[in-house]
């Protein structure tokens, strides 16, 4: 089982990490003695990590009979099938969508380009009527300064947590960075009912051999609650302890909800610490796009109190609650 790192290791970790792309899109940015110019893509995106849809303008005087944009890496090569379409504005489209697996979903059967971390390269390969093979490669502009929407521009698939991404290299190639998921704890849905309220959540990327513990945390001074959690793999469920949390001191506090490798495992005290939330999403404010309502619950002892379930700006899962048996009296 691993080890649990020291913030120091961490940070090396992250560095190498970021070094390491950095030279990938060195590399699948560079330019030969040879090459032709890139294409201006007519558009390139990346739906939730796991579509690519491009379409690209061929050439006016150019009889393409078959092409195909091939994702590499090294010596790994996935092709994609490019169908011809006619652009509005005249000529001949190129266009295709590709379905990415990332390869660190064990598992997965289904179709599709398994995709490794790291950044990989991407190629228009043309063949015209008479044979001629055309390997370009696909340039875009640099990132102009858009509108805030509603939607973030990339988002990490929501089973994995990988996250792939449109990069500029420093030539104006356009390559694919795929970056691997942290562990997180993410919440699926809670449902609020008369007496409270059940929270159903998984891990992501957190291992199998560790176990696992939930807490509640009041935002003012630290004070924990802990939570029972009933777990079926990754997967998670519990009640949140209404009573406790709001017997815990007198007023309305805020509480966050934590996962915690469990200290009482001798094979390697001193788990992670995980923040419940949703994480994987592509919505930029989760508080303003997912409002929710103060609710009052009767609970099982015959006091009242009253609640909010909610998500903050950047995600996070917490719950404001206080008592209110006494003013209801």
């Amino acid at each position: 089982m691993t080890p649990v790192l020291p913030p120091a290791a961490r940070r090396l970790l992250t560095t190498a990490r970021a070094t390491r792309f950095r030279a990938e899109r060195a590399a699948a940015g560079r330019v030969g003695n040879g090459a032709q110019t890139l294409l201006a893509p007519v558009h390139l995106s990346i739906r939730d990590s796991r579509t690519l849809n491009v379409a690209v303008a061929a050439l006016p005087d150019e009889q393409v009979e078959r092409a195909q944009l091939v994702l590499s890496r090294g010596h790994r090569r996935f092709r994609v099938p490019l169908a011809f379409e006619q652009h509005a504005h005249g000529g001949l489209l190129l266009a295709g969508t590709a379905t990415l697996r990332d390869v660190l979903a064990a598992g997965d059967t289904r179709a599709g380009a398994r995709l490794g971390a790291g950044v990989w390269r991407l190629t228009v390969v043309t063949v015209d009527a008479l044979g001629r093979v055309r390997r370009r490669g696909i340039g875009i502009e640099g990132e102009s300064e858009l509108p805030p929407t509603p939607t973030l521009r990339h988002a990490p698939d929501p089973r994995t947590g990988t996250l792939i991404r449109v990069v500029r290299c420093r030539s104006g190639r356009a390559v694919l960075q795929v970056t691997r998921s942290r562990p997180r704890a993410e919440l699926v849905r809670f449902v609020p009912g008369g007496d409270g309220i059940t929270v159903h959540g998984r891990l992501v990327m957190a291992g199998s051999r560790r176990r696992w513990r939930a807490k509640a945390v009041r935002r003012r001074d630290g004070v924990t609650v802990p939570v029972g959690a009933v777990w079926e793999g990754a997967a998670f469920t519990f009640r949140l302890p209404l009573g406790e949390m709001a017997g815990a001191g007198p007023g309305q506090w805020v509480w966050d909800f934590h996962v915690t490798g469990d200290t009482r495992d001798t094979a390697n005290p001193g788990g992670p610490t995980l923040p419940l939330g949703r994480w994987l999403s592509d919505v930029r404010d989760p508080a303003a796009s997912c409002p929710t309502p103060f609710r009052v619950f009767a609970l099982p002892g015959g006091s009242l109190v009253r609640a909010h379930a909610h998500f903050t700006k950047s995600g996070g899962f917490a719950v404001t609650c206080w008592d209110i048996t006494d003013q209801t009296s």
